[in-house]
């Protein structure tokens, strides 16, 4: 198929329609298509008749289909015939990095998290043979959907006919740049890159990050020197694979794919003990006071005594009637909530029926917690799960399979409220991934074995919130997950943050 007569509109495979030109050069054309069988857009590599490496890239293109970490981009289809040459992937909206840097240099750990979650997608790559060499802002998208996506792993490479002898190190190099990048705004590379300005030298090499950009970290200096600036290493051994740079930024907060928040005092399940009766501003039904009664002259012989007996009784029965008539109406109040209720000195409802109000309460500390191991998980990010930032975390450690790769049964984040109290339920705030099975233990003592399960979640990501089937009270939280999900290609625990809410201390 000629050059000309791809169009819009063109078919390939019987199902995937061409629509929008996105970009061309040197023969191979970008397209945004339609896959009229699933009916989602997808992305379309065209080439011309003349394109010198159209084995190449199909054969890329077929390798990389393979792949199955999210984050890289996945190819659907690959086809080279005499009619068509073509290679059919996912269509990825949002920012890519370049978009993200067009107001300047991204915050510290915002940097960091996009360049981790990219390392730990290519070090997946690399264990397959299959490699990047050309990583560039364009390459690494934040996506509509909150995720990370790097585009092009192996494909854009083979269209561009680079080869290398060491593609782990020039993969490193690439992802250096990148933090290099989202920490600077600049581009250390010989040429510019897109709108990015070239980074700053000083004595013939470029400067640090910390000497571009005030208030990067020490460890993130550290780490993009290692990756992409042999010159200012000064004896630090540098990083020479995806795998290293991911190991580097393992503990850096992640981007978070729900912003969460919250409320200071949580919402009781039950209904409050005002609600539909609202106290200050209830109506008052008061009963009419009686009539006079006229007293007539008592007549000789008895008739007043009579005539008193007869009033007196009358006074009863208008007494007892006024009285039955307040009491239906107020148990027609306590029935329905909604109406109106008789002041009086009886309250309408009992203390003991009034739901018992529930705070937050802020952990003293938090510590990984592997007892059945080497005694601590990853305690240096534990802090980060009780911080009340939304956007940081702790995670286990990385296991070969979602039973913690059958090394023990269980590992956790370990809570100290300080002092022993009633813990009323604890939301914790998972990855999206689906999958963990995690307990609740509470007890007075750090010990595995005295913490007691008093909850447990089946199958649970995001927002999981356990509660105590009956009451309970302790000094120490446990949040033990005895099976962890796949998680961006790897198996792992993660919280983001733990919120415990007590009624009050025990």
């Amino acid at each position: 198929m000629s050059t000309s007569a791809v169009t819009p509109g063109t078919r390939l495979a019987e199902r995937f329609r061409l629509e929008d030109r996105v970009s061309e050069a040197d023969g191979a054309t970008l397209w945004k298509a339609i896959d009229e069988i699933l009916a989602r857009p997808v992305a379309v590599h065209t080439f011309s008749p003349d394109f010198p490496r159209v084995h190449e890239v199909v054969t890329a293109a077929r390798a990389a289909s393979r792949l199955t970490d999210p984050r890289l981009t996945q190819v659907f289809d690959a086809a080279e015939d005499d009619k068509a040459a073509y290679v059919v992937s996912e269509w990825v909206t949002g920012e890519t990095l370049a978009d993200l840097l067009a107001a300047g240099p991204l915050e510290p750990e915002r940097a960091a998290g996009l360049v981790a979650e990219a390392a730990e997608a290519l070090a997946h790559a690399h264990e397959a043979q299959l490699y990047h060499l050309c990583l560039r802002p364009a390459h690494l998208v934040w996506t509509t959907g909150n995720t990370v996506k790097v585009l092009g792993v192996a494909v854009d490479a083979a269209v561009s006919g680079l080869t290398t002898d060491q593609p782990a190190l020039d993969d490193a190099e690439g992802l250096g740049r990148l933090l290099y990048a989202g920490l600077t705004g600049h581009w250390p590379g010989d040429e510019e890159e897109g709108d990015l300005p070239a980074a700053p030298m000083t004595d013939g090499h470029f400067c640090t990050p910390r000497q571009v950009t005030a208030g990067v970290p020490g460890y993130l200096d550290a780490v993009t020197v290692r990756a992409c600036l042999p010159e200012s290493r000064k004896g630090q051994a540098p990083l020479t694979a995806p795998g290293e740079i991911a190991e580097a930024l393992a503990d850096v907060a992640r981007p978070m794919p729900i912003a969460i928040s919250y409320p200071s005092t949580p919402a009781v399940a039950s209904a409050s003990h005002t609600e539909g009766l609202d106290v200050a501003h209830r109506q008052k039904t008061t009963l009419q006071p009686l009539p006079p009664v006229q007293h007539r002259p008592v007549r000789p012989g008895g008739g007043g005594s009579t005539l008193n007996r007869v009033l007196m009784t009358l006074l009863v029965l208008l007494v007892i009637a006024a009285v039955g008539v307040g009491a239906w109406t107020i148990g027609r109040s306590l029935g329905s909530p909604s109406e109106p209720t008789v002041a009086g000195n009886t309250p309408t409802t009992s203390e003991s029926s009034k739901p018992v109000e529930t705070q937050a309460v802020k952990p003293v500390s938090a510590r990984g917690f592997d007892p059945l191991g080497d005694g601590d998980e990853k305690p240096d990010s534990a802090k980060l799960a009780i911080d009340g930032k939304p956007s940081t975390l702790w995670k286990t450690e990385t296991y070969t399979s979602a039973d913690l790769g059958r090394l023990k049964d269980g590992v956790g984040l370990l809570l100290d409220m300080g002092k022993s109290m009633q813990i009323s339920d604890v939301v914790a705030t998972l990855s999206n991934a689906p999958g963990a099975a995690v307990e609740l233990k509470v007890g007075d003592s750090p010990e595995l074995g005295s913490l007691k399960t008093v909850a447990t979640a089946k199958d649970a990501s995001g927002k999981t919130t356990l509660t105590p089937e009956k009451e309970t009270t302790g000094q120490y939280v446990l949040i033990w997950f005895t099976r962890v999900p796949m998680d961006a290609g790897t198996f792992h625990g993660t919280i983001y943050e733990v919120v415990v809410h007590s009624p009050g201390s025990a």
